[in-house]
């Protein structure tokens, strides 16, 4: 199974060159490498016709310490979403150097407003990784949170931002809904061999004939029965797990990124 999906990959991962981006909406089973962590990148759009709903990119700034992987789930399908992926694209080449990215996702959210008539909203999720100290900011707009393997404790929890303080005013909501939306950014330190799991809701809204759903719960129990060897591993026994749980009924388009911290303290 790993070499039917990862192929060459398995032994010639992507390694991200500086100021690179890569990604899109396309069929896509990859190994990836980026300063200080290595990954694994599985797309497939519904129908498997073109592009799908789903975006992801990862990109790597031009002094090679600071990568930034976003994942979107989009409201539409064709032209609408590769107008979005079009946008996605060059917000994160304009801040592919910039650790803050609070500004990159209002600046999104104002485009899908004003320039994409055909897409509603979109949920996006935006990690940035700071290789040098093993920092990651996660930044959230309404999408599912990532996963988070504590490899110190072994132990899993969910990557959720937070915020101190009491707020009233209205952020992180997905992009295009409200004009104005404030963004957050929360910094975490990674330990090693710490992994993240990244996922659209076409994995955990996948139904079965019974028409019940993964869910997150589901979701964290499939990981922590998940060989931790590798993202490629890891991310392999979750789609097994899914394809065994839909046991042939149609899916959505489907996003699962599967990040490894390899940076030693």
């Amino acid at each position: 199974m790993s070499n039917q999906r990862c192929g060459v990959a398995r032994s010639q991962p992507h390694d991200l060159a500086c100021m690179e981006i890569w990604g899109g909406n396309r069929k896509t089973v990859a190994c990836v490498e980026l300063p200080g962590l290595a990954g694994w990148v599985y797309c497939k759009p519904f129908g498997e016709d073109g592009g799908g709903g789903d975006l992801h990119y990862l990109s790597v700034c031009d002094k090679g310490i600071l990568s930034r992987v976003a994942v979107a789930d989009v409201a539409g399908h064709g032209h609408a979403v590769s107008a979005m992926a079009g946008r996605l694209h060059n917000l994160m080449r304009e801040s592919i150097s910039t650790w803050d990215q609070t500004d990159f996702m209002q600046k999104l959210n104002q485009h899908l407003r004003q320039d994409m008539a055909d897409v509603e909203y979109a949920t996006v999720s935006v990690l940035g990784y700071y290789q040098p100290e093993g920092c990651l900011a996660i930044t959230n707009a309404g999408h599912p949170p990532p996963l988070w393997y504590h490899a110190a404790e072994d132990s899993w929890s969910w990557l959720e931002e937070t915020v101190a303080g009491e707020h009233s005013e209205i952020y992180g909501l997905p992009i295009g809904l409200i004009p104005g939306t404030d963004y957050r950014q929360t910094v975490v330190a990674l330990g090693p061999r710490d992994l993240l799991v990244l996922y659209t809701d076409g994995i955990t809204e996948a139904e079965n004939r019974a028409g019940d759903q993964v869910g997150r719960e589901l979701l964290r129990n499939w990981a922590e029965l998940a060989p931790l060897d590798s993202p490629e591993a890891f991310g392999e026994a979750i789609l097994d797990q899914l394809a065994r749980f839909r046991n042939g009924f149609p899916s959505d388009d489907e996003t699962l990124i599967v990040l490894q911290h390899v940076r030693e303290r």
